[in-house]
């Protein structure tokens, strides 16, 4: 993966074949990710028996990785503008190496705890960046499937786990897996990471991070490699000159256009988590097993909740850059407000028959897995200007993991509190609010390169101007 020119970089034509590998390397991460939000569900149980938790500390157990990724993601932007996209990428992947092994040796609650932390500074960082990257080397055309690779690597970890799990919980008897077996489903992370790991070394960096720290001959190699020479100029200029204002970049957040791109990137973010779906995926085990399903015949459904997931996120990558942003997030969001409503339903008249619960939620999951799931990746990657884009990532990343905090930690107690019926209509009216905010306030971005979308915002800021000043001529 070197960046010289060469073959059909002097066509004029994106080298799609160069820049979908460096894209794959990149979103790599997210099986990252898709692990350590699949490999509790299935460890939960046993430690939950291992530590005689209560239902608090199982939420804790859950969510602790969470706290550390809300600190990574709120690191993310400052520390990437400053290192590089690349150097803090690869620190993160080693984070999550010492995490994965360092949750797989302790013996005591606390020991857990601090390891999945340092985990989920790793988790943290790679969420906010691994996205970001692929948008900042796709062409626009191709954006949409190309950042949601990292969705299909989030949803790729999870169904792997998922697998590896189930076998290892049936590898030995009860005591075996109270014991060890929980061990292993964590320590096995570390082989991803390393892979991970060395897969950065070889990627280039992010030409727009290298052109805004004034690297212009460094970023054009690059650049001619993806699009060819002439359009590789071109964009080198455009680049340079969506960065040409120097202001202070959290003061430019708060300006009228780009405030309202913060809005926007941030209540996406948290729509995506409150609408219940880490919930689900964490403790989808435990959820099967309140239908009459046993341990073993919960993670084999559970398997097939992965199996979904992934494979409705390869038709979401499909789909993404042909209908648009805004059509899948609408349509998923919708379907995912049924299924939750009917769930409730379902446990509210006692009928909870293991079967029916199952299809409803592989429907709900099949719809986040085509909307929500790589959408609002893919939204926080491309909405904000090249000048702020770190900073307002992991602003809004930071939004993301801390709703998915909230919910994986109030997720039992909600659960013993309003029952499941109770639990999923709030699930439910919040996938209603997500159909609701996304027609009023989510811009559509196919097709549109970086640069253009920061010009959609400063229009946006100079008509809100334009209307203040008529206003206040009004008056």
């Amino acid at each position: 993966m070197t960046t010289h020119a060469k073959g059909s970089g002097q066509t004029g034509k994106p080298n799609m074949r160069y820049v979908t590998l460096v894209s794959i390397a990149a979103a790599l991460g997210g099986l990252l990710f898709g692990f350590d939000t699949a490999v509790v569900s299935g460890a939960i149980g046993f430690l939950e028996n291992k530590f005689q938790l209560n239902d608090v500390q199982v939420g804790w157990a859950v969510s602790s990785l969470i706290i550390g990724c809300i600190v990574g993601a709120a690191a993310s932007g400052w520390l990437s503008d400053g290192l590089g996209r690349k150097k803090v990428l690869i620190g993160a992947a080693l984070l999550f190496v010492i995490g994965s092994i360092g949750s797989a040796l302790p013996e005591t609650f606390t020991g857990y705890i601090v390891a999945r932390m340092i985990g989920g500074l790793g988790i943290g960082v790679i969420s906010t960046l691994s996205p970001l990257y692929n948008a900042e080397i796709a062409p626009a055309r191709y954006r949409g499937r190309l950042v949601a690779l990292n969705q299909f690597a989030v949803v790729t970890g999870i169904f792997l786990t998922y697998f590896v799990n189930s076998g290892l919980a049936g590898y030995g008897d009860d005591a075996w897996d109270v014991s060890t077996a929980w061990r292993w489903m964590f320590g096995v992370g570390a082989i991803p990471g390393l892979i991970y790991m060395i897969l950065l070394l070889v990627v280039p960096e992010s030409p727009r991070w290298l052109i805004k720290q004034g690297r212009a001959e460094q970023a054009l190699p690059i650049l001619i490699r993806i699009h060819g020479e002439e359009a590789a100029k071109r964009e080198v200029l455009e680049i340079k000159e969506s960065f040409k204002e120097k202001k202070t970049p959290l003061r430019e957040l708060f300006k009228p256009g780009l405030r309202f791109a913060l809005f926007v990137g941030v209540v996406i973010a948290v729509l995506q988590q409150v609408t219940g779906i880490n919930a689900i995926l964490y403790y989808a085990p435990e959820i099967l097993k309140e239908t009459g399903a046993g341990t073993n015949a919960a993670l084999i459904q559970t398997i097939l909740v992965g199996f979904i997931n992934f494979a409705f996120t390869i038709l979401s990558i499909w789909l993404i850059d042909k209908v648009g942003r805004k059509a899948l997030l609408l349509v998923g969001s919708a379907v995912m407000a049924a299924s939750l409503i009917l769930i409730g339903f379902v446990f509210q008249t006692g009928n909870s028959s293991g079967y029916l619960v199952l299809g409803l939620i592989l429907v709900y999951v099949a719809a986040f897995a085509i909307s929500l799931g790589p959408v609002v990746w893919v939204l926080l990657s491309e909405i904000f200007p090249s000048r702020v884009r770190g900073r307002a990532t992991a602003i809004a990343s930071m939004a993301l993991w801390a709703a998915d905090y909230a919910v994986s930690q109030s997720f039992p107690p909600l659960l013993n509190a309003a029952g499941p019926a109770g639990t999923y209509w709030i699930f439910g009216a919040l996938s209603l609010l997500t159909v609701l905010f996304t027609w009023k306030f989510v811009p559509e971005t196919k097709g549109k390169s970086l640069e253009e979308m920061e010009a959609m915002w400063a229009n946006r800021e100079t008509d809100g101007e334009s209307v203040r000043l008529n206003e206040a001529r009004n008056h």
